[in-house]
Formats: structure tokens, C-alpha cells, sequence
């Protein structure tokens, strides 16, 4: 891996995980097209490779939390994410022997019977969920380093709470066509400015980290 800005330099693995230190706060990951998809064939993984799966592992190791949406979850079949997981579903339709030990945010409108079958549950909104609140109740559980991996509803939910404080995006030369979603979905929100961290290729991907601009 090597880093093309700021600084140029080729990255071991001590490297890589420094260039991807996380301080508290909300960090996402997504991976996308050069003409801007999301998925292809209904799926992430399709745009990524190798080296996108290190900066995944990479982001994890750095993380208190993987935080994801259920939809995402059933669509990439995830495994429970160690050494914690939250999970955000409004519906509760999960596994609760698969997800046990994870962090379930949820609505008050979610079925009782459901919400009943998990140990950890964070009622946060009446019918949808408030992102502020959602991170609030992970802050207070000490899991202040939140990774958000998808999907796009969940992304525009925690863009429109304003709590997105670092987006890295890998940017994978593919064309994907019409069709496919992008990485953010939702009601629209008032734009927020980043500004870029740095830049990394393995000579295929580019691999972005932008940071919120302080005013």
C-alpha cells in the first residue's frame, strides 16, 4: 500500500494502521464506483478487492464498534463482528442466537415480543431512528470509536443527526451503470463540509479518509 497524499510514502502494516488511527467520534466506510454505485448485484463485496478487505480489517482493529443496518447485514452476510457489533433495525428481523452478544438499536414501535429476545436493546425513536440518539447510547456504553460500514439509509441517517465525523471511501475502477444505488439514501440533509485526510492506492483502488471541517 502506499500513501500518494500527503506525504508520499510506502506503508506497512504498523503504517497502515497509523494512517487509520481513530479518535472518539463516528467514522463510515464505503466502497463505490468511479461513476458512483454502491453495489453491484445487490452487494458490496462485488467492488472490492484484496487490499479493501485489509482497510476493512485495518478500520475494524482501530474501532470499539461496527455499527451496521439489518438490510446490510442480510445482504453481505455478516457474521458478528468482533470485539463489538450494533445492529440497527426498526423491524428486528435478526437472528437473536446469531447476534446475541450484539448491541440492538431499535424503535419503540418494534415489536415487544421481539425486542425481548436480545440482551442489549437501545430504543432510539418512536418509528424512526434518531442517529444522535443511536450514538449517543453507544458513547454511554464506552464504545466511543464507532464504525458505521452501511448501508445507505443508515448513513443518511446519521448524516441528517450531523454526527459523521470521518468518511473513507474506496473508490473501485469499475463502471457499474445505470441502476444501482449510491452510498447514501434518505430524506435530503444540509450538506457538510470535508476535507481530505489523505489518499492510498495499491495501484487498483483508491483509498480516501476525509475528516468534518470545524467551523
Amino acid at each position: 500500500m502506499r500513501r500518494i497524499w500527503p506525504d508520499p510514502a510506502d506503508l506497512d502494516e504498523t503504517g497502515l494502521a497509523a494512517a487509520y488511527a481513530q479518535a472518539p467520534g463516528v467514522r463510515v466506510n464505503f466502497v463505490a464506483s468511479v461513476d458512483g454505485a454502491a453495489t453491484l448485484a445487490g452487494r458490496s463485496g462485488g467492488l472490492g478487492n484484496p487490499a479493501d478487505q485489509r482497510v476493512m480489517g485495518v478500520l475494524r482493529e482501530a474501532a470499539d464498534v461496527v455499527l451496521v443496518g439489518a438490510g446490510t447485514v442480510r445482504a453481505e452476510g455478516y457474521d458478528f463482528v468482533r470485539p463489538h457489533m450494533a445492529i440497527v433495525s426498526r423491524t428486528l428481523d435478526l437472528d437473536p442466537d446469531e447476534f446475541a452478544e450484539a448491541t440492538v438499536i431499535t424503535v419503540s414501535s418494534a415489536p415487544a415480543e421481539r425486542r425481548s429476545r436480545f440482551r442489549d436493546v437501545v430504543l432510539a425513536g418512536d418509528v424512526d431512528v434518531d442517529g444522535a440518539q443511536a450514538v449517543r447510547a453507544l458513547q454511554e456504553r464506552g464504545l466511543g470509536r464507532i464504525l458505521c460500514e452501511g448501508g445507505p439509509h443508515l448513513l443518511g441517517t446519521l448524516e441528517a443527526a450531523g454526527v459523521v465525523d470521518e468518511f473513507c471511501l474506496t473508490l473501485s475502477p469499475t463502471l457499474a451503470g445505470p441502476g444501482a444505488t449510491r452510498v447514501t439514501a434518505g430524506a435530503p440533509t444540509t450538506p457538510q463540509g470535508m476535507r481530505l485526510a489523505h489518499a492510498l492506492t495499491d495501484d487498483e483502488m483508491l483509498f480516501l479518509r476525509y475528516e468534518r471541517i470545524i467551523s
